[in-house]
């Protein structure tokens, strides 16, 4: 009978000491709000590998999802490049080989990579910003105007966005900034890669109209090395004139400027993305799937082997 079991249900409760009782209504509450937190299905295994966040994503409807990452934010010389990045065919099946975070790989296989992700990835778009918009606009304003870019210019739309390291607004997808994306997020770390290559591409080429510099070495960032040249040669239309270290060594007065720093180097108050957003002909080169059928060559200058802004996808 109904009404006996509730019974027999309660006076096997009541037995139950006060520790009992708090211990299962413990393990009820965990169990439930376990489920709520990791619904089935739609939470990455530790074993998914880097296509697990688009794996999941994508059986929740919210594929195509993009990366999105940087490469030179911490340079004092060169450009800062910017790709967004959606890869092919991430159902399940497995991951990209060869794909990992770009400073992990050696550049033989950075450039391998490369080939194959611009080859057969859905959609991918890089922005490069030039020293110059850095210095007057500041290194994170370009940044997030640089990630805003290379979104809207793939040729297809995202339906959700991996961004690494912090939050960028004014995305048209929702978004999830993760901590070292590019090591977790097979998306993310193929942007890195497309982003890295393409920078270190830019850097051999001016490696070649400014060979007392090493570029080709140090691509840009404050080694030991760079910084004697600098000491030595004074600056190059390529050095960052708003970077501490690199202002500091201004002597004459026409290089005189007035610098920020905000604990990285650069200038923190320079201006917003929208400066940049509401600029379509600033000094932006933009590159997508239809620019480059292979990786960049050495020695090649890049401005020469792709319009400055096009459209397409492979």
């Amino acid at each position: 009978m109904p009404g006996a079991s509730a019974r027999s249900g309660t006076a096997r409760s009541a037995r139950k000491g006060p520790g009992e009782r708090v211990a299962a209504l413990r393990v009820s509450y965990l169990a439930g709000t376990e489920l709520a937190r990791r619904p089935v299905g739609y939470t990455p295994r530790r074993d998914a590998g880097l296509s697990g966040y688009e794996r999941v994503l994508a059986r929740a409807g919210l594929g195509p999802v993009a990366g999105v990452d940087e490469a030179g934010r911490g340079a004092c010389a060169g450009p800062l490049v910017v790709a967004a990045v959606v890869l092919a065919g991430v159902d399940g099946r497995g991951d990209f080989p060869g794909l990992a975070d770009s400073k992990v790989l050696t550049a033989r296989a950075r450039r391998s990579a490369y080939e194959r992700i611009v080859r057969t990835a859905l959609a991918w778009h890089v922005v490069v910003i030039s020293p110059a918009e850095i210095d007057r606009l500041g290194l994170h304003v370009c940044n997030v105007a640089g990630m805003r870019r290379a979104l809207a210019g793939l040729g297809v739309t995202a339906g959700y966005v991996l961004t690494d390291g912090f939050e960028v607004p004014g995305l048209p997808a929702p978004a999830l900034a993760m901590w070292k994306a590019d090591q977790v997020a097979g998306c993310v770390a193929a942007a890195s890669i497309i982003a890295k290559v393409t920078r270190d591409t830019i850097m051999e080429a001016e490696h070649e109209r400014h060979p007392e510099y090493g570029f080709a070495q140090h691509k840009g960032y404050s080694t030991a090395s760079h910084l004697v040249a600098l000491d030595t040669h004074g600056l190059s239309p390529l050095h960052r004139r708003s970077f501490v270290n690199v202002a500091s060594r201004m002597t004459r007065p026409e290089q005189d400027t007035d610098v920020v720093p905000d604990g990285r180097g650069h200038d923190a108050n320079a201006g917003s993305p929208a400066d940049l957003d509401a600029a379509p002909d600033s000094p932006m080169v933009e590159l997508t799937a239809d620019s480059l059928a292979r990786a960049p060559g050495r020695g090649a200058r890049p401005e020469a082997r792709v319009p400055a802004s096009s459209e397409g996808r492979t």
